[in-house]
């Protein structure tokens, strides 16, 4: 099978099923497994001769973020126009359980539905074990901001994570979309801790916008610590697992 990832979640997942010498095509963004920069970058502009070039048997994209990948319906049209006949695969998590159920959705697509299986349970176990070890600590009040200026208040998986990781998240809900906030409105919610994890930042970025943050006291008293978004937070793939266990070490200072 000959396939094309247009999302680094999805690169990084069918990695971790073990398709990743089938991956073909991906975009600039996929960066984990440092294996994934050996194959064909895709991008947007050139996605027809691409395609046409490449010819894949499945295209992995995405309906959640139109910032993130090219979205179904263009990837149907272009297809078409490459003369290429591949299936296409949407992805479109809104929570943990559904970033999960991706992981069996391409297990089944790429004929690896035991590896999916395993990989689900491993997961679960240890999302499992880091809520077991959180509940026995203290419950801080996070605000995480998936934006520094203007501030976003999270959505999606994110207040899932801080739950898990042993916090009360003071701004946003499991499944919903991030929205624009103010510094009023979080003043007003009294958080402990602010959380600067800025969408498509590494940790270094986000250590500059915390930084800022810290520097203009916009929320006396809370601490501020910086997060890689992009390895094990923005990304709905395997490494939330890991952003979990860094959050809870972070929150409770171990």
């Amino acid at each position: 099978m000959r396939i094309v990832s247009l999302l680094p979640s999805a690169t990084e997942i069918l990695f971790a099923l073990g398709a990743g010498d089938e991956v073909v095509g991906v975009t600039f963004e996929c960066d984990f497994p440092l294996e994934a920069r050996e194959r064909t970058v895709v991008s947007t502009s050139t996605l027809p001769e691409q395609l046409a070039q490449l010819q894949p048997d499945l295209v992995v994209t995405q309906a959640l973020c139109a910032v993130c990948a090219v979205d179904q319906d263009t990837v149907s049209r272009v297809l078409h126009e490459a003369g290429c006949a591949a299936e296409i695969v949407t992805l479109d998590p809104h929570a943990i359980d559904e970033v999960l159920a991706t992981f069996s959705v391409l297990g089944a697509a790429v004929g690896r539905q035991e590896a999916a299986a395993a990989l689900v349970a491993e997961l679960r176990q240890h999302l499992a074990a880091l809520l077991r070890w959180s509940m026995l600590k203290s419950l801080p009040r996070v605000m995480y901001l998936e934006w520094v200026d203007p501030p976003f208040a999270p959505g999606y998986w994110i207040p899932e994570m801080i739950q898990l990781a042993g916090g009360e998240p003071v701004m946003g809900r499991r499944g919903e979309a991030s929205f624009r906030t103010d510094w009023d409105a979080i003043r007003a919610t009294d958080p402990d801790v602010i959380v600067v994890g800025p969408c498509g930042f590494d940790l270094a970025a986000a250590e500059q916008q915390a930084e800022q943050v810290r520097r203009n006291a916009e929320v006396p008293g809370a601490r501020v610590i910086a997060v890689d978004a992009n390895a094990a937070f923005a990304r709905p793939g395997p490494r939330l697992a890991d952003g979990v266990e860094q959050l809870a070490l972070l929150l409770h200072n171990s």
